[in-house]
């Protein structure tokens, strides 16, 4: 792969909150700098519905020497209001890469079912359920798909006459895109389960196929034994009428070997599927903190790589950050540290490894 990264979300909306609370620009700043030089990740897909985060989060990313992939991940908008959320988005993100940092701008994230008028359902809880009901999906499929390509065709166009960086879009397989208004072929379909991992390589090269670089925007799984078989079915969190998480839906045993182990090897499938960059999801789950107690341990069913700590706590890893690196973050640290010893061209040459760099 040329790159790989996580995912960094900065605060998905749902029903009057968000789930990176409280957003700390000091916080944000120090955590790229880890995802940098600790990780030696070259890239981060920074996401969510808030205008202001999404900017500060990626200048913060841009200064700690990240390629920035800005990427709006909104929530229960209407198509003219997505479309206006993109266009300043945009031009945000032009912005940025006028000063010199290396952004890529995605049109967007699963807007088949994330915005209004495409899937049956008011709400993001109504729309999902669409997606588990084949008979109902059949039936919805073709003008879903017709409604969501006009619209991410037109926010791709509108896209161009703002940012003048390459292009992507995060794509669901419900969205049907039609990839030729494209530089990227970006899909959060990135997830290996039980019912799929022996079509991946079938998948890679249809998407390969197409002559543009691939990304896959999200793959990853939860921290308990057998997630990696659930891929992204692994969210077990019960929420409340608020979309609040209170608990989990179900008894699992805490597993982060397994989680550490899932990210590398699927890496390596990507790698060796030709994909040009690849981001683990996700960095944090701010919502669904650890607890020592197995029944309001909401990380078990956190995909992120730390730890969260509950109560305003602070870690001793990383003094005054609010989580504890999990096994995953130093498998994938692991992996960056080999990527970038195997990309440095020796002793004598002008550039040092970034491990090297130090923090």
């Amino acid at each position: 792969m040329r790159a790989w990264g996580v995912t960094y979300d900065t605060g998905f909306t749902n029903q009057g909150t968000t789930t990176h609370e409280p957003f700390d620009p000091d916080v944000v700043a120090e955590e790229m700098r880890i995802i940098r030089h600790d990780l030696h990740a070259d890239a981060v897909r920074i996401t969510g519905g808030v205008a202001d985060r999404l900017e500060v989060a990626a200048r913060h990313a841009a200064a700690a020497g990240l390629e920035v992939w800005y990427c709006p991940f909104t929530n229960d908008l209407t198509a003219d209001e997505l479309l206006a959320f993109l266009r300043d988005a945009a031009e945000r993100a032009e912005r940025i890469r006028r000063e010199g940092a290396d952004v890529r701008f995605l049109t967007g994230s699963e807007v088949s079912i994330m915005t209004r008028g495409f899937l049956p359902g008011d709400t993001l809880t109504e729309r999902a359920a669409v997606l588990t009901d084949p008979a109902r999906l059949r039936a919805v499929l073709p003008d879903v798909q017709r409604k969501a390509r006009a619209l991410v065709a037109r926010a791709a166009a509108e896209a161009r006459e703002r940012f003048g960086g390459p292009i992507g879009y995060a794509s669901l397989p419900v969205d049907g895109v039609d990839w030729a208004p494209f530089d990227i072929v970006a899909t959060d379909a990135g997830y290996r389960d039980a019912t799929n991992a022996d079509r991946i390589p079938e998948t890679l090269a249809a998407l390969t196929a197409l002559g543009k670089p691939v990304a896959i925007t999200e793959l990853g799984c939860a921290t308990f034994a057998g997630a990696g078989d659930r891929g992204s079915r692994g969210d077990i969190v019960e929420y409340d009428d608020t979309g609040r998480p209170v608990g989990l839906t179900e008894a699992v045993e805490r597993d982060e070997a397994e989680q550490a182990r899932y990210l590398r090897e699927l890496l390596d499938v990507y790698d060796a599927g030709g994909v040009d960059t690849a981001f683990v999801y996700t960095f944090a789950s701010r919502h669904l903190p650890w607890s020592d107690d197995p029944a309001r341990d909401l990380d078990r069913s956190s995909f992120g790589i730390v730890r969260v700590l509950p109560d305003g706590r602070t870690g001793t890893a990383y003094p005054g950050m609010p989580w504890e690196p999990k096994a995953a973050f130093h498998a994938l640290a692991d992996h960056g540290r080999a990527r970038a010893r195997a990309a440095w061209p020796g002793p004598g040459a002008r550039t040092r490894p970034r491990e090297d760099a130090g923090r």
